[in-house]
């Protein structure tokens, strides 16, 4: 891709959210479950700017740390166009920053308009896409709809993680500007659909697998799904435990 057209690709943050993992959080008020549960990802907006280090935002954290969080999951992401599907799907009426539990909320990139290893610049920042977001069994129990997690996935609205490559001071309001765009060919809508929509597509999965700045976690699991060895199935991560 030449370098005027990468420079014109950008994308506002919207609003930035972030929030520590809540032991025995109550969720909803529809949240009849009586087991209690640590979770993350009910987050809340930050004013002002805010640090962005290696592993996360300053004030964030999650509850899970085999599946989240890391230097290749520092920041979520979320598109603000997604609202307009999950306005009619889930029970609130108006969506904000942070209903899915992520800490960029953007307007202006979707999953069809980004590729692994985006590299962007957002104020003394720099970040860099790492893998699409797989949604888990609290996002369905934050919402109290028991197969929200495959509903994000059939639809490809996951939004995707980003790297830090150089920390610094982020804000609402700023724009993320692309620098460098090494993997055209893999738009992040291309990797959801080789995870999880053309699972026997093994030639796919391998391919995807040796992009080098697809994350560990990734490469492993697509590197196994191609080798025909046993990879993760997704009922676990999408439900929990059936009991909770």
């Amino acid at each position: 891709m030449r370098q005027t057209q990468v420079q014109q690709i950008t994308g506002l943050i919207r609003s930035i959210q972030v929030g520590l993992p809540e032991h025995d959080h109550p969720g909803s008020l529809e949240d009849r479950s009586p087991q209690p549960w640590t979770t993350g990802i009910f987050k809340r907006p930050v004013l002002g700017p805010i640090q962005l280090q290696a592993h996360n935002l300053e004030g964030d954290g999650q509850a899970d740390l085999v599946h989240h969080g890391g230097l290749d999951k520092a920041v979520c992401v979320y598109p603000f166009e997604h609202w307009f599907h999950w306005n009619s799907i889930l029970p609130q009426r108006q969506l904000i920053g942070g209903e899915f539990g992520e800490n960029f909320t953007l307007e202006g990139l979707t999953e069809a308009d980004v590729c692994i290893g985006d590299t962007f610049s957002v104020g003394s920042a720099v970040v860099q896409i790492s893998q699409p977001r797989q949604p888990c069994w609290k996002l369905a129990r934050r919402w109290q709809i028991k197969d929200l997690a495959v509903q994000v996935e059939q639809t490809g609205f996951t939004g995707w993680y980003f790297r830090v490559l150089q920390e610094g001071l982020v804000e609402s309001n700023l724009r993320l500007r692309l620098t460098d765009r090494p993997h055209p060919e893999w738009t992040v809508s291309m990797a959801n659909r080789i995870m999880h929509q053309e699972r026997g597509n093994l030639k796919a999965a391998e391919q995807l697998s040796l992009c080098p700045l697809l994350s560990a976690s990734w490469q492993h699991t697509l590197r196994q799904r191609s080798r025909q060895q046993n990879s993760p199935e997704p009922q676990q991560r999408q439900f929990g435990d059936p009991h909770a």
